[in-house]
């Protein structure tokens, strides 16, 4: 008997996320935050008076710009503004120009700059305002410890008067107490006010500034976290439109459990800010803060008891609402989730 066949059975791909058994401690803990540069930023220009009269800023017409990162001065790695200094003094004395590498935009760039012997000081200067660190306050967003890192605030830390991002060349995370609020009011984001506390006592370094925060190690879980038990995290296609929950501090190191609403979600396959839209619904804490606050950014953002994302930003309209990321971006740039989208597992079935 002859058995007619009617062609290979077809067979499609099917690409099925594999959600991976990890869990983290979530934060909620205000933490103060140091951060040196990788190099000398600038962020400003001045004018220079030299002895015949003329004024110029050197470093605006050796073509350097607000937001440059001066990373060599003639050979020499620099990253402290206190090293600038001596190494100006010198060039000047032997009428010769500096050599500055520079970084603008991830590219590297050199040019000759003549220092210029201020008439009134009686030094010799670049006609810059530079700057090596930054500090502030925000919020813990998770500790992970089976890896021993963290991640906090939810976006990246910006020089206040470029609104560059910083590159890190070495920072810290610290303990930080909230002494006071400044209520946020309509066209006027409020913020936390902090001061560190137990500076002797580091919770962490600070190795990456990314959109989504900043991430590092960390050995142990901080004191005065809401609760040291671990909790299940949830991708970004999974999180609703709905209620949630918030923890952050409003005063002292207390971390507390606000009620807040999810109003929408924006679909993300790839890594984006802006995943969420929240409302701060809990009457405690609009009474308290008037909505969200500066200061509360990389606050987590809990969803029928899963780890869903980051408070980020406050809409200034409206401040009780704003923008939230998801934790699925925050675990990726903190090494623990694999940064490509497809983490998956694939499987052949018959058509």
């Amino acid at each position: 008997m002859k058995v007619k066949l009617f062609g290979k059975i077809p067979f499609k791909t099917v690409k099925v996320n594999v959600v991976p058994d990890l869990r983290v401690i979530p934060g909620g803990q205000t933490i103060g935050v140091k951060v040196k540069s990788a190099g000398i930023l600038v962020v400003g220009h001045h004018q220079v008076r030299a002895n015949n009269g003329t004024k110029e800023s050197p470093g605006e017409k050796a073509g350097l710009r607000l937001g440059d990162l001066i990373i060599r001065i003639d050979g020499h790695n620099i990253n402290e503004v206190r090293k600038v200094a001596d190494l100006v003094e010198q060039a000047g004395k032997e009428q010769r120009p500096l050599a500055i590498t520079y970084k603008r935009n991830g590219t590297i760039g050199e040019t000759k700059l003549y220092p210029i012997r201020d008439a009134e000081e009686r030094n010799w200067k670049l006609g810059l305002y530079i700057r090596d660190s930054a500090a502030g306050v925000g919020t813990l967003t998770f500790y992970a410890p089976e890896q021993g890192v963290y991640g906090a605030l939810g976006h990246v830390i910006t020089d206040m008067d470029t609104q560059t991002p910083i590159e890190v060349g070495e920072g810290q995370i610290l303990q930080s107490s909230v002494t006071s609020i400044n209520k946020s009011q309509t066209g006027e984001p409020g913020e936390k006010r902090a001061h560190f506390v137990k500076e002797g006592k580091i919770l962490g370094n600070i190795e990456r500034n990314t959109p989504f925060g900043i991430f590092g190690k960390m050995n142990e879980n901080p004191i005065h976290s809401y609760s040291d038990k671990t909790i299940p995290v949830t991708f970004a296609e999974e999180v609703k439109e709905g209620p949630a929950q918030i923890l952050t501090v409003v005063n002292g190191q207390k971390v507390e459990r606000f009620n807040i609403e999810i109003a929408h979600v924006t679909k993300q396959p790839a890594p984006a800010t802006k995943g969420m839209v929240i409302k701060i619904t809990d009457k405690r804490l609009l009474d308290k803060t008037g909505g969200i606050v500066q200061g509360m950014s990389g606050s987590p953002i809990i969803q029928n008891g899963k780890l869903v994302g980051a408070v980020t930003h406050v809409f200034v309209n409206d401040p009780s609402s704003g923008y939230g990321c998801f934790i699925e971006w925050m675990l990726q740039d903190a090494g623990i989730l694999m940064r490509e989208r497809e983490r998956s597992t694939t499987h052949r079935t018959a058509a």
